[in-house]
């Protein structure tokens, strides 16, 4: 726990350096396969540091992040023994692994959408889409939507309304797009059921 800590203060601390956005690339890249810390730990800082900069932060992330899901997915594919089955399991991950097992042929697309903007570490699944054989045009393109909605969002939230929001972002924003995805998945749900 000691060194989660160091690290996340250390990844903090890089918003202030003054090649904070190839840092921000940098931790968004590997956090979408094995870092621990998200990058929103750089994001908010620089944006409340520079607001003007916000999209074009987000833009980078977003880019970086998607990219780096592509590295996991290919941990996935072709190193899933040797380096993706241990990292599933340091995230605590292997029984949500095997539970999502059978549903990632027809939905890993929304496994991947719901990954991408949701607390649920996204790294998991760029490995599991890599693993359990996703197709990577499918990965990609919900990669691209998932991860854009996330930073997009806390980038605009930021832009608009400031330091102010800044607590909310940090402890519920994760969890009010995780219900807001739940809810859209149970209203395509019931619109199949009805139709």
């Amino acid at each position: 726990m000691l060194l989660l800590h160091r690290l996340y203060d250390w990844t903090l601390s890089l918003a202030a350096h003054r090649h904070a956005v190839w840092w921000l690339a940098v931790v968004s890249f590997i956090e979408s396969s094995v870092f621990p810390i998200p990058p929103d730990v750089l994001l908010i800082p620089m944006i409340l540091a520079r607001p003007h900069l916000a999209f074009r932060f987000a833009l980078i992330c977003t880019i970086a992040s998607v990219l780096g899901g592509m590295a996991g997915y290919g941990i996935g594919h072709f190193l899933f023994e040797s380096i993706g089955r241990p990292l599933v399991a340091l995230y605590g991950a292997t029984e949500a692994l095997q539970g999502i097992q059978g549903d990632f042929a027809e939905n890993g697309w929304w496994i991947v959408l719901g990954g991408g903007m949701t607390p649920f570490p996204y790294k998991v699944v760029t490995i599991a889409s890599g693993a359990l054989g996703l197709d990577p045009l499918a990965f990609m393109a919900s990669s691209i939507v998932g991860r854009g909605a996330r930073f997009f969002l806390v980038a605009a939230l930021l832009w608009k309304f400031g330091a102010p929001i800044r607590d909310f972002i940090e402890t519920r924003l994760g969890w009010v797009v995780a219900g807001a995805f739940v809810l859209l998945i149970g209203g395509f749900l019931v619109i199949k059921v009805i139709l």
